[in-house]
């Protein structure tokens, strides 16, 4: 064989996935020769945590070992190490591995306060996200762009890929329920990446007192909205495969409601029950676990239904929808229809109607249908901001 043409193969093949059939994403991150110039000799501070990886070193041990000056960490809900439960009270303190500062993003503040942001040249925004309203990234993202637009400081997103990007869905949140886990007038799924996200916070004047952050994105490469992207690391403790981050968007819903999604089992948002669904054949009992400390439900046995399968399978099954079949059932079998959801439900759904549309029994594809015409102006709106090509 020419050896020209043989080189070529070998660097074609390590540009392909395990499967062989596309490119392997690039993420912004791993862009090094494109934001290092605007790090080297600024007082840097990162809103970080777990998921910061490049390859396979940390985003922070990165940057000090190419001289980079880190002056503290941000850290948004679960931590910096990600290892703190849904809605547990991060506190501020020093990193034991860099003895770096962080700054909580998720304790008695969820925005970074003037003091914070002072001897701050820029700030790197580095996180995954998975692409659902209600995923509070989003949220600290927002925080962390007023207080950049505030002190006058530039912001550095460096993009990763949306592992729900790929659809459009559910309802658009309406302003009386806005909320930590709903800061914008968007639908529950986007499919934006945060860079996409962060221009259209920018664009549409959607900061507080519609300031405009200095923002400047590293997109990812070989990256578009059609990829069907999986996470090399978790990207928060309930969420532990891809087949989870599939259903999250369908069954995240249930955490308004009296329902367990299996937090406190080793495969939460992969399944869904509850004590009084004895008709139901598949059962499990939640317990306290890392991550889960105090499950909702914790040591009783929930009779449900088990949608453990391959990622691939899911994506069949879910087909680009979020799925309310689940959600109607669970409240067919509930016994106490009127304590069945919570307050909780309608900052998560974004709406007041969905609960009454289960409740008068409306069918999936009526309720969809209502959703229809927020979605179609979110979607405009949407366009304008991609840095990828459209899944449409």
């Amino acid at each position: 064989m020419n050896k020209i043409l043989f080189i070529c193969l070998i660097l074609c093949a390590s540009l392909t996935n395990a499967i062989g059939q596309s490119p392997i994403v690039h993420t912004g991150a791993e862009q090094m020769n494109d934001y290092l110039p605007l790090l080297s000799n600024k007082k840097v501070a990162l809103l970080v945590n777990q998921t910061s990886m490049v390859n396979q070193t940390h985003l922070v041990d990165t940057l000090l070992a190419r001289g980079i000056h880190i002056e503290k960490i941000f850290a948004p809900e679960h931590g910096f190490r990600g290892t703190g439960d849904a809605g547990e009270h991060i506190e501020n303190g020093i990193d034991a591995r860099t003895s770096l500062s962080i700054t909580s993003m998720y304790g008695a503040s969820k925005k970074p306060s003037k003091e914070s942001m002072q001897g701050i040249d820029i700030v790197v925004f580095d996180i995954q996200d998975v692409g659902a309203r209600f995923y509070t990234y989003i949220s600290s993202l927002q925080y962390m762009m007023e207080a950049c637009a505030e002190s006058d400081i530039p912001l550095l997103i460096l993009d990763r890929p949306n592992p729900n990007g790929f659809y459009v869905d559910g309802p658009v949140m309406e302003n009386t329920n806005k909320s930590f886990v709903g800061m914008q007038c968007i639908p529950i799924v986007h499919g934006m990446t945060v860079g996409e996200y962060a221009q259209m916070l920018n664009g549409e004047h959607w900061l507080n007192n519609t300031k405009t952050c200095k923002l400047t994105v590293i997109p990812c490469t070989n990256y578009s909205h059609s990829t069907k992207y999986q996470l090399p690391v978790p990207p928060s403790p309930n969420l532990k495969s891809a087949t989870a981050i599939y259903f999250y968007p369908s069954l995240c819903l249930f955490e308004g409601t009296q329902v367990s999604i299996g937090r406190g089992t080793s495969t939460p948002f992969e399944l869904w029950g509850h004590p009084d669904f004895k008709t139901k054949s598949f059962s499990f009992t939640p317990i306290s676990t890392a991550g889960a400390k105090k499950p909702p439900l914790m040591n009783q046995v929930c009779y449900g239904q088990n949608l453990n399968m391959s990622p691939e399978e899911a994506l069949t099954l879910l087909n680009g929808k979020i799925n309310l079949a689940y959600i109607k059932e669970a409240y067919s079998l509930s016994a106490q229809k009127d304590s069945f959801f919570t307050s909780f439900f309608e900052k998560l759904a974004g709406t007041n109607t969905l609960r009454k549309q289960i409740q008068d029994g409306m069918t999936e594809e009526s309720i969809r249908k209502s959703w229809q015409p927020d979605l179609l102006r979110f979607k405009a709106i949407r366009k304008k901001y991609l840095l990828y090509k459209d899944f449409e």
